[in-house]
Formats: structure tokens, sequence, C-alpha cells
């Protein structure tokens, strides 16, 4: 008898990437991730939330956008198609991760997370649409997307180390401020969600139900959280100094000052210059920058060795018999 094999499995057996080509689908799905909530945001910000007025149909009778529907059917039915590459950068992700050697339980987990996101934001996308852009479901649909970004880019930094158990590179009081930052990272970012919802880019020009806030005085709330996020990170970056932390980590505490600068720099000429559909645009790719900066900070506190050699893909022994025997 022999084993039937998946199709991942079958794959695995013959082909083992190097770690570049590892690294390199890891990062192709973290790309993706910011890609795929610009674009939403596009969607929003061309007020095309409803282009496609149906899910998991453009419309009641046809799966694609109509010439009826115009530009804005267009705009949100490509941001629907984004979706399949999205799907396939982390399928690739997932083939790549299964098939390095030797097999990393713990990381094949994490891709595979991505996956389960992936498909459950596409069912509260849907939601959405048939709920008519209810600022609720919006914000849920933009933390779903933002916790895939965090999966992807946690799986490409775990594609960058070992499997060993992780050993400390700074004080554990450092540790404990990275953890306020990051902690404080993902408040800002709820705070920006509770700011797009009650704001005047409703995603579509109908009647669109806004989150029952004032929207000025949530974007004052959500500049007081930034300032914390910056306060932290310039403290960081001075403790880090202190207790001669690695040159990568104090580079990547730099990185995030750079990044927090821009961002900020944003947000305030958006601010007053009331919201200008551009700007609003980099300040959403801002932050995702500023995310995936917190967590390459808050990573490159610690390192996991590796814990054996990577070894070459196997050929198939039964393969390999019936081979044989059918030569012979």
């Amino acid at each position: 008898m022999v084993a039937v094999l998946t199709p991942l499995a079958y794959i695995a057996q013959r082909w083992t990437p190097s770690p570049r080509t590892l690294q390199r689908a890891a990062l192709t799905a973290v790309l993706m991730s910011v890609v795929i909530i610009i674009t939403g945001g596009a969607v929003r910000l061309t007020g095309s939330g409803l282009g496609c007025d149906t899910w998991p149909k453009c419309t009641d009778d046809s799966l694609f956008a109509t010439p009826e529907q115009g530009l804005h059917g267009a705009i949100e039915f490509g941001n629907r198609l984004l979706t399949y590459v999205l799907c396939a950068a982390v399928g690739w992700a997932i083939i790549a991760v299964r098939s390095a050697k030797p097999r990393r339980h713990g990381l094949t987990r994490l891709a595979w997370s991505q996956f389960w996101i992936v498909m459950g934001n596409a069912v509260i996308g849907g939601i959405t649409v048939w709920m008519d852009l209810n600022p609720w479901t919006v914000a849920g649909h933009f933390f779903l997307a933002s916790t895939l970004l965090t999966v992807t880019t946690l799986t490409w930094l775990r594609t960058r180390e070992g499997d060993g158990a992780p050993r400390p590179r700074v004080p554990r009081p450092v540790r404990k401020l990275s953890w306020a930052l990051v902690g404080s990272a993902v408040v800002l970012i709820a705070a920006g969600t509770a700011v797009t919802g009650s704001g005047p880019h409703a995603g579509d020009s109908s009647d669109v139900p806004r989150m029952p806030f004032d929207w000025a005085t949530t974007a004052h709330v959500h500049a007081v959280f930034a300032w914390v996020v910056c306060a932290l990170a310039v403290a960081m970056w001075l403790v880090l100094r202190v207790v001669d932390a690695p040159a990568d980590t104090r580079a990547r505490a730099r990185e995030l000052l750079l990044v927090l600068l821009a961002q900020g720099g944003i947000g305030y000429v958006q601010f007053f210059t009331d919201l200008p559909e551009v700007l609003v645009g980099a300040h959403m790719l801002g932050s995702c920058l500023v995310w995936i900066a917190v967590l390459r900070l808050a990573m490159s506190l610690r390192e996991r060795p590796r814990t054996a050699a990577e070894i070459p893909a196997q050929p198939d022994p039964a393969l390999s018999a019936v081979s044989q025997s059918g030569v012979s």
C-alpha cells in the first residue's frame, strides 16, 4: 500500500525552496496585503463602495461589472479581482513554507492562517455590501485586512530566522516598552477607523450611515494616540542606544521614527486641507508602513537560531521503484 499524498505534500517531497525564495514568497504576501488595503481605500475614496450593489455577483444578473455601472462599478469590481491576486500570493507563500526543509510546523500554521483570514474577510466584505456600507462592518473589514497584514508580516519575519527557542537580545524592561508600543499602535489604528467611520468619505454618494461621533473630536483623539506612539518610539530609540542594542535593532527603531514623522506630517496636512482623497490614500499607506515598522522592531528584540541545517528535497521512494521497474 502506498500512502496518497496531498498536493502540497507531493510538491514538498520534490522541491525545496532556497532561503531567498522562501523569504520572497512570504514578502509577496505582505506586499499584496498592503495593496488590497490601499485599493480598498481607493474604493471608498472614489465613492465606489456600492459600485457592485450585491455580492458575490456584481449585480443580480451579472458576475461582472456592467457598462451601466460606469467607473464606480469598474473600480469596485477591480478591487474584487485583486482578491484573487492576493489569494495567489498567499497560496505561493503556503507552498513555499510547506516545502521548506526541515518541516517548519509553526511557520506552516502561520502561512495557513493567512488563507483563512482572506476567506473570512471576503465574507465580511460581502456583508458590508449587503448592509449598504454600514460603518461598523466597514471597520471590521479593515480590521481583518490589518490582521492579514500582521500575519503576513510575521510570517515574512519568521522566514528570516530559525525555529529554536527565542532568546532575548535586550533587557526585559526594554521588551516591556516594546509591547507598550505595539499596544498603543493597535489603539491608534482602531481610533483611525473611528475617524474614517465618522468622516466625510462614506464610500458612496448615497445616504450612507456614519458612526455617531463628532468627526473633529475623533480626529483629535486619534492625534493624541499618535503622539503617544511617537513618544514611545522615541523612548525606544533612546533606550536601545543606552543598552547598546544590536545594530539592526537600532536601525529598526530609526526606521520607525522616520515613518512616523512622514505619517504625522501627512495626517496634519490632510486634516487642515479638508481631507483630499490623495492625501487620505497616502495616509492609509503610511498606516500600513507604520504597523509593519512596529512589528519589525518588536521582532528584532529577540532571535531564534536555526535548529538544523536545511536539506534538499528527497525523491519519493515508491515512485522511484515504479519508475525503475518500468524501465527494467
